[in-house]
């Protein structure tokens, strides 16, 4: 980790950029593309929050754009395949537009073999820069400017310079905080480790005072982000745990809600598990991704953990908290998977009963182990996805459907993609409801009582602060007599 005054030193460097860009540059209409996970989102604000101090404003067409950026992601073949078709239209628009600049950064710039193809591919990028460098930019784009024809830079490890950039959230009432850095895992099938290096925990103070600095500016909602939050405070010397540090922000004032992306089941602590039940702000969703239930094709995964030791931890989770909506990653078509090992999938999953799951098929990342393994058809992938579904959807639909009636509290987001007289949030357990709404509800956390449900979402309708006040009343002199109240409410 640097010392103070090598981060000043840079800090100061940075802003000399600023200042330059800001003063002589006059194009400055910028777009950035985000591809992946929380965490590439989150960096994205952060480019957002440079490029703002420099006098950029944004546009939402490549066609308007000055600067277009593509924060990228490596973790399947189709999202890299996706950022190469986007280059390619975008060799067209530069051969109009000489003055545009195109930027590449993210997890695929890490990647050796990627970012080779596209300085070969692509020589109408002119900046790239990697996960770890974000506050290079202002740096790159002066040297562009300048006529450089490619400016680079990639740095292996995380520099603590970039937790110190702002950033220009999507929403003032929920925020993205890193809290560590990388992975040490080394799945088979994963490039993550080559891409975001080491595991690196960032200190408890520096998270806790950004994110009272984020309930000050009114943050009701916040989401801890890391490879693995699990292994939080293992490159600590002294003992901290990431329970340890849920229990300092579940006491910040301001903050109402947290939730945090991604668990590894090996690591998941009874400790952290007992959170659920004696953090009041913790919010009962676990995203704990299993990707297989087969012990067989785990152990060729180097998960490091067997399908009863999951299903023990699962049963754990809801013994302790018995309202727990349970999130998982699921993969089909691992190599090497046969007909029994999908079946043990299966049968996991419906053990479990997930509320959601994030299903894919595997694909395939040169120089993994799992690239050299035996691989499963297409064909025989696809089919079992299909199965994979259709198991699943019941599931989510019956879980869904048990919150019909229920009083649930809704942090609402944004206005229904669908129909723009209904807005929509997300509930505690993460499930995401629309009901009718203005603007004037975004940021509120209200009351709703849920009144449809499918596999994917619920719909509900607002209840008035008269009723609920009404409601708890209601309730609290009814002691047994619930249903009688929800009938006359």
């Amino acid at each position: 980790m640097e010392n103070n005054e090598l981060i000043n030193d840079i800090n100061n460097n940075v802003n000399e950029y600023i200042r330059d860009i800001k003063e002589n540059i006059d194009e400055k209409k910028a777009l950035i593309i985000t591809h992946g996970c929380q965490m590439n989102e989150h960096d994205s604000e952060k480019i957002t929050w440079l490029l703002e101090k420099m006098g950029y404003s944004f546009v939402n067409e490549v066609e308007d754009a000055d600067l277009i950026i593509l924060n990228t992601c490596s973790v399947r073949h189709s999202a890299e395949d996706k950022v190469y078709g986007q280059l390619g239209n975008l060799k067209n628009l530069k051969s109009k537009k000489k003055n545009i600049k195109v930027a590449v950064c993210g997890c695929m710039m890490q990647r050796e073999e990627s970012r080779n193809y596209v300085i070969e591919k692509f020589p109408n990028v002119d900046i790239i820069f990697g996960t770890n460098n974000i506050w290079k930019l202002p740096e790159l784009l002066k040297a562009s400017y300048d006529g450089k024809k490619l400016a680079m830079d990639i740095e292996e490890n995380p520099l603590s310079i970039d937790n110190s950039l702002g950033a220009n959230r999507l929403y003032n009432f929920k925020s993205y905080v890193n809290i560590m850095y990388g992975c040490n895992n080394f799945c088979s099938y994963c490039i993550v480790p080559y891409t975001r290096g080491r595991e690196t925990s960032r200190r408890p103070h520096d998270i806790i005072r950004e994110i009272e600095e984020l309930a000050k500016n009114g943050t009701k909602e916040v989401t801890l982000l890391g490879q693995n939050v699990n292994s939080y405070g293992k490159t600590f010397d002294d003992k901290y745990s990431f329970a340890n540090l849920l229990e300092e922000i579940n006491d910040i004032k301001g903050i109402e809600r947290i939730r945090f992306m991604t668990s590894h089941p090996k690591d998941i602590s009874d400790e952290l598990i007992y959170s659920f039940k004696n953090l009041d702000k913790l919010c009962n969703f676990l995203h704990l991704p299993v990707q297989a239930g087969s012990s067989r094709v785990l152990k060729m995964m180097n998960r490091r953990y067997t399908k009863e030791d999951y299903l023990r931890k699962i049963d754990k989770v809801k013994s302790v908290n018995p309202n727990m909506a349970l999130s998982t990653d699921i993969m089909v078509g691992f190599p090497g998977e046969s007909e029994e090992d999908f079946l043990d999938t299966l049968d996991l999953v419906k053990k479990v009963e997930y509320d959601t799951a994030f299903t894919f098929i595997y694909s395939m990342r040169e120089n993994t182990p799992a690239a050299r393994m035996e691989q499963v058809p297409d064909k025989v992938k696809h089919e079992r996805f299909e199965r994979l579904l259709d198991i699943l959807y019941p599931i989510q639909e019956k879980k869904n459907k048990a919150f019909l009636g229920r009083y649930v509290d809704v942090l609402v987001e944004d206005f229904s993609k669908k129909d723009d007289t209904n807005v929509s949030g997300r509930t505690d357990e993460f499930k995401l409801i629309n009901f009718k709404g203005n603007k004037n509800d975004i940021g509120k956390i209200l009351k709703v009582k849920v009144t449809d449900a499918n596999s994917f979402s619920l719909v509900g309708e607002r209840i008035e602060s008269w009723k609920i006040n009404s409601y708890d009343a209601a309730i609290s002199c009814c002691k047994g007599w619930e249903s009688w109240c929800n009938f006359i409410f």
